[in-house]
């Protein structure tokens, strides 16, 4: 069962590493956007957790699952090492660069990093 936490004020929904695999937008919506109803206004998921074609963003799926996201007023952080997903794909780093600017959807390390973006001065919006 996902864990939700506080960080600076704000509720994370903090997913398991070894959950479903969120390979479509259903799943999406079933183990993520649907648990966070439960109060969160961040979900945070291993970066494991997501199919391989979510990092690749001619398939659709990402941009798909970021839709759902905006639409729920829910941010989305991707946490661990996309490393791999990052050296195959040419506009990958374009679409983590951008989404670490904003203040919706991160793609960070670990959740310690998560911790110091959502700290006052950190980066991230707090409130909705």
């Amino acid at each position: 069962m996902p864990d939700i936490v506080q960080h600076h004020g704000v509720a994370v929904l903090v997913c398991e590493a070894d959950g479903a695999s969120i390979a479509t937008v259903q799943d999406a919506l079933d183990h993520l956007i649907g648990a966070a109803f439960a109060g969160a206004e961040v979900v945070a998921v291993p970066s494991p957790r997501l199919d391989d074609r979510f990092f690749d963003l001619s398939t659709g799926l990402a941009g798909d699952i970021l839709q759902k996201f905006a639409n729920y007023r829910l941010r989305l952080v991707v946490v661990g090492d996309i490393g791999r997903h990052l050296a195959a794909s040419s506009a990958l780093p374009d679409l983590v660069r951008e989404a670490n600017r904003g203040q919706d959807i991160w793609f960070l390390p670990d959740l310690d990093a998560l911790s110091d973006r959502l700290a006052p001065g950190g980066g991230g919006r707090t409130g909705s």
